[in-house]
């Protein structure tokens, strides 16, 4: 698999960094403006979610790494993707132990502190006698434990305060700013009680009491702590499926050396090395089978559950499991050229880049938090007015303003959808190189299908064979491939095939010539024999009028006649034609049902192509069209809405790159999987309706979470500013804090449920009168080993009648069954022990 065409720096590659200091939305398009900046940057891309950074173009690592501290934050280059399978490489979630033990000391001083501030007055709470009568004593104590929260929480202050120096604040500077004003009026209200009881004003002193506001300084902070808290053991979640990639490969290697098996690190395997790999172990590099045959499960890569056999000569990928048998294999590719190197870096690569979506929140995070401050300010003044110099209502109002605002809500809407979707579309094998083309997939209307290779197998079968009269079937098989054997054609190599498979040998025939456009001729025993299409061949012998009928007959059904004469005698005609794909009707009908419209497009005379499309059940058929033709077809759709083009050829490309979305074939060539934007690692049509949901499903979360950003944003700031205090609704700084930390955390739990895509149960159909209802069984069996076990039994067990469904399930060594009628327990054990286990009553 090629890399990401879009990687265009000096090493060829995506430049990947991980930024440290951010906070919320502000800060990430702060460094993304930073980087934007540097001479050489085409694009920057910064992930509030993973904390990275994607930058494309010229620039070196260290110009990068310079403007990002300039901007005020820290920056460091990610490893390859080999040292990242080693080492969660940035993805282990270290933040939250942080965030939990920082909780926790706050919450046992928060706690103290509201029952001196507050439980006195509220239950009845009793107080040390000394402090009692001592309201300024009762202060200087709230002070003293405020200020430890306070100190607990400093990182808020540190970041909040730097970030206003840099004259770039973010959402630690509300969060400071609102906590710090909160713990400043106290004090001065303090100093009040003290002039107050100095001056013989005990009442007074009790009074201001009431006034004291440090319970909540404090409390905003740990509320917000909460919030950060829930948030990041949520992200944590969100890479789950990166961090199950990264850890698919062993750190080890079993590699002979001088006929010795030797234990190695995976990174000092090179390529040519032999390794062996015993049942139950993971392929340690992508290489070759050179002895022995095993089933291997490649689940983890493919998303196919069924284990795939392997013997000398097949090609194995690193991260599969070895289920059975012992395998010697030769390493063909290693360290960050794996196959699994590269989804990783494919899964990254989509988690660096931003979807086209993003770009109105990060205009609106751009300017957010001074636009914050500004109505702050406003609602300050405004409420000092209106309440006639009521300074602690006005200051209340403004700080509520402070915290209930939350520009991290909108800086984490997409990129946590955008990683959840396109890690589980890598672990069921389909890759999104870029979060742009997980949101693409989401909006296409028009799929363009490639024939060749994608609709159908693209190994062209003899389907008919039609002898003249007096001609037997096998005279004409060993005529058509004894002028065929030297063909490079796919027709002629279906034509060999056949003859291969009935033990026909061709004799040798000289002269051998082809004639481009109409077929081939050669000497045979001294006479001419020709083959080719029926203009050709018709001009050298009679066709019968029947044989003509019954070939046209073939190519109406999508097969291409091939006639063949010898001596200007006609022998017969042979119908190659290419195979549809099993799943292709079935994919295309559920994009059909999507709402999709589908095409089809090939190089085919137009009556083979109609027939196929007939077949397959495709809306509109386009024949005859050549690779730049594709092209100016997809150019021509996409007048009537987005476009995906589907393909696997290297006369694909050009479409590829031409349509909204490119999906290529995994199984096809590395040009076409360059040139698309998506691919498809099991090589199966029936993944394109997948990738298309998966697209949507995204694209709806994005659009749930920036509704629910803009919209807490939207209401939250004017209720906190006082604009319904008139109907008696209005939200304290500790509320406003509260819902504050629980936005963002709202917005990764959405995501999350993206995890959930294709595990929704079949929808229920509604029985027919007198239809009897199925029924369910589970029995227990004994010696099922691996997903090959079960697939053994699942055959075994559906062949028996009565029997709807079966599902085997070898770690619970059960089996639940669907019947359609009664099944005896002897018919049950009986398929079981033919194939090779055992039934336990």
């Amino acid at each position: 698999m090629k890399k990401n065409q879009t990687e265009t720096n000096e090493s060829g590659r995506l430049q990947r960094f991980w930024v440290s200091g951010m906070s919320c939305a502000a800060c990430s398009a702060r460094v993304e403006k930073a980087v934007s900046a540097v001479e050489g940057v085409t694009s920057c891309s910064v992930s509030l979610l993973t904390n990275s950074m994607g930058v494309e173009g010229t620039a070196s690592p260290k110009a990068v790494i310079e403007a990002v501290e300039r901007a005020g934050y820290g920056a460091e280059q990610q490893g390859t993707p080999q040292k990242a399978e080693t080492r969660d490489d940035g993805l282990r979630d270290t933040e939250t132990p942080k965030l939990l033990r920082r909780l926790g000391w706050s919450l046992c001083f928060l706690l103290l502190l509201m029952y001196v501030s507050m439980g006195h007055r509220m239950w009845q709470f009793p107080l040390p006698a000394r402090l009692s009568q001592n309201p300024v004593a009762v202060g200087l104590l709230q002070l003293l434990l405020s200020l430890t929260v306070l100190i607990i929480n400093q990182k808020f202050f540190i970041s909040g305060v730097g970030a206003v120096l840099r004259r770039a604040p973010n959402m630690d500077t509300l969060v400071s700013l609102g906590s710090a004003a909160a713990f400043g009026w106290s004090v001065w209200v303090l100093f009040a009680m003290t002039d107050a009881q100095n001056g013989g004003d005990p009442a007074r002193a009790q009074e201001l009491m009431g006034q004291l506001w440090f319970e909540s300084s404090a409390m905003i902070l740990t509320l917000i702590t909460v919030g950060k808290t829930l948030e990041a053991r949520a992200k944590g979640k969100t890479t789950s499926a990166l961090k199950s990639l990264l850890r698919l490969s062993p750190k080890t290697a079993t590699v002979l050396r001088d006929g010795r098996e030797v234990t190695v690190a995976v990174e000092q395997v090179r390529v040519g090395d032999l390794f062996t790999v015993r049942p139950g172990e993971h392929i340690p590099v992508d290489g070759i089978v050179e002895e022995g045959s095993s089933a291997i499960d490649e689940s983890a890569l493919t998303g196919e559950s069924i284990p795939v056999d392997k013997i000398a000569g097949s090609p194995v990928s690193a991260g599969t499991v070895n289920t059975s048998g012992y395998l010697k294999c030769r390493a063909a590719r290693v360290g960050e050229d794996t196959t699994l190197a590269q989804i990783i870096e494919t899964v990254r690569d989509a988690a660096a880049t931003k979807a086209p979506i993003a770009k109105a929140a990060d205009r609106v995070s751009g300017v957010f938090v001074p636009a914050v401050l500004i109505v702050a300010a406003i609602t300050t003044v405004v409420w000092l007015i209106i309440g006639q110099g009521a300074v602690a209502t006005a200051l209340e109002r403004g700080v509520s303003v402070l915290v209930i605002s939350c520009p991290c809500a909108l800086g984490l809407a997409t990129p946590v959808a955008i990683l959840v979707g396109s890690g589980v579309g890598a672990r069921r094998g389909i890759l999104f190189k870029t979060a742009a083309s997980l949101e693409e997939a989401g909006r296409v209307r028009i799929v363009a299908l490639d024939k060749t290779g994608t609709v159908t197998e693209g190994k062209p079968e003899v389907t008919d064979l039609l002898p003249a009269d007096g001609v037997t079937a096998g005279e004409l098989l060993r005529a058509a491939c004894s002028v065929e054997q030297k063909s490079e054609h796919p027709l002629a190599r279906a034509i060999l095939s056949r003859a291969k498979k009935e033990n026909v040998l061709p004799p040798e025939v000289t002269g051998f010539r082809a004639l481009p456009g109409s077929g081939l001729e050669a000497e045979w025993e001294g006479k001419r024999l020709i083959g080719g299409n029926e203009a050709f061949v018709s001009a050298e012998a009679e066709i019968p009028e029947s044989l003509r009928t019954e070939a046209g007959k073939l190519a109406e059904d999508g097969k291409t006649p091939l006639y063949f004469a010898l001596d200007r005698k006609i022998l017969g005609v042979i119908a190659v034609a290419d195979v549809i794909k099993p799943e292709s009707p079935e994919a295309i009908r559920k994009l059909k049902e999507m709402g999709l419209s589908v095409v089809l497009l090939t190089g085919d005379n137009e009556k083979t192509a109609k027939a196929i499309g007939r077949e397959i059940g495709v809306d509109e058929v386009v024949a005859g069209v050549l690779p730049d033709g594709k092209e100016r077809v997809i150019r021509e759709l996409s007048g009537r809405g987005k476009v995906v083009m589907v393909g696997d050829g290297i006369n694909d490309a050009p479409a590829l790159t031409r349509a909204s979305l490119g999906i290529a074939i995994g199984a096809g060539t590395d040009i076409a999987i360059d040139a698309a934007d998506v691919v498809l690692m099991k090589s199966k049509l029936s993944d394109v309706p997948e990738a298309i949901r998966f697209g949507r499903a995204t694209l709806k979360n994005i659009r749930e979470n920036l509704f629910w950003a803009f919209f807490y944003n939207a209401v939250g700031i004017p209720l906190a500013a006082g604009v319904f205090a008139g109907m008696g609704i209005f939200i304290s700084p500790m509320l406003g804090a509260a819902a504050m930390s629980l936005s963002s955390f709202c917005v990764v739990t959405n995501a999350l449920r993206l995890n959930l895509i294709g595990r929704i149960p079949k929808q229920k159909t509604k029985r027919s009168k007198g239809e009897k209802r199925n029924m369910k069984k589970t029995i227990r069996i004994e010696g099922m080993m691996c997903p090959h076990c079960e697939a053994a039994v699942r055959k075994a067990l559906e062949a028996i009648d009565g029997v709807k469904e079966a599902i085997p399930d070898h770690k619970t060594g059960t089996a639940e069954l669907t019947l359609s009628k009664a099944v005896s327990d002897q018919a049950l054990s009986e398929a079981i022990t033919s194939a090779g286990y055992e039934m336990i009553p």
